[in-house]
């Protein structure tokens, strides 16, 4: 027979193995539970997408975004892959930049940033430019906008020499700022800036299309002066038909040269010398 306290310490751990045994089961049991919790979750209806909302799309339409979305109603929230998502809703030509979130109950939210046009530019047709010099889109009558145009440039261009173009587009952006803060939109709405590489910028200002060479360099000055000169032309009831800024011999000098002469009279040209007051008559 066994000694009594052999008989206790085999009884003990029989007890212990049981204990160990049901936790073991139990542990089995709550991975099973848990595995299976996680299975529904990720496969049932509660984690499914069950919307997808925007915010900040008005040129690009809703319908638009969705089809170029890599994730639909009815997938799974938890398996979206947002970054993908991102990635795709850019290739939408309004679309500057998008971030997609997750939200509860199960649903994309996407913010989307638009690019904000700034002028038209004719590579051989017209295509819309944003404010970082990015051509973006071939305009179209849909787009309804009226914006300056900025020429010089050919299809050619854009293809093989992207990065000197996007620099000059830059410079003519600056440009069309400049024009705008200095006042120049109020009395003669810039219309065309066209770039040359030799002659430099011309604009075509006004109803009437006044043109205005300003040739390179010294920008800021040159259209304070042209601010001057139109001013005092328009007080004085007087349409010119072509402004020279661009003598570089005599840069402080504007050459104009009104409408409405005879033949004889327009080939005459009037120099300048604006010093604060406006050009002198002729």
């Amino acid at each position: 027979m066994d000694h009594p306290a052999q008989a206790e310490a085999r009884r003990a751990m029989g007890r212990r193995l049981r204990r160990a045994a049901g936790a073991a089961s139990l542990a089995v049991l709550a991975a099973a539970s848990g595995y299976s919790a996680f299975r529904w979750l990720a496969e049932g209806d509660a984690l499914r997408i069950g919307a997808i909302r925007f915010q900040g799309a008005s040129r690009s339409s809703e319908a638009e975004l969705l089809a170029l979305l890599p994730v639909k109603v009815g997938d799974s929230i938890l398996s979206a892959d947002v970054d993908a998502a991102e990635r795709a809703l850019a290739r939408h030509p309004w679309v500057k930049g998008a971030e997609v979130g997750r939200r509860l109950p199960a649903a994309l939210e996407i913010r989307v940033t638009e690019r904000e046009p700034r002028a038209l530019v004719d590579l051989g047709g017209l295509y819309l430019v944003d404010r970082e010099a990015q051509v973006f889109k071939r305009a179209t009558p849909g787009d309804g906008l009226d914006l300056p145009l900025i020429t010089g440039f050919t299809r050619d261009d854009y293809v093989q020499r992207r990065g000197d173009l996007e620099l000059l587009l830059a410079g003519a952006l600056a440009l069309l700022d400049a024009y705008s803060a200095g006042g120049l939109g109020e009395i003669a709405p810039l219309s065309e800036i066209h770039v040359d590489a030799d002659e430099g910028l011309t604009l075509y200002v006004g109803e009437e299309g006044t043109q205005v060479r300003l040739g390179i360099g010294d920008l800021p000055q040159k259209l304070s002066r042209l601010h001057r000169v139109l001013a005092s032309l328009r007080a004085a009831g007087k349409r010119p038909e072509v402004l020279h800024l661009d003598n570089r011999s005599h840069p402080t000098w504007v050459t104009v040269r009104l409408a409405g002469r005879t033949e004889a009279e327009s080939g005459r040209r009037l120099a300048s010398r604006v010093a604060g007051k406006g050009s002198r008559g002729p």
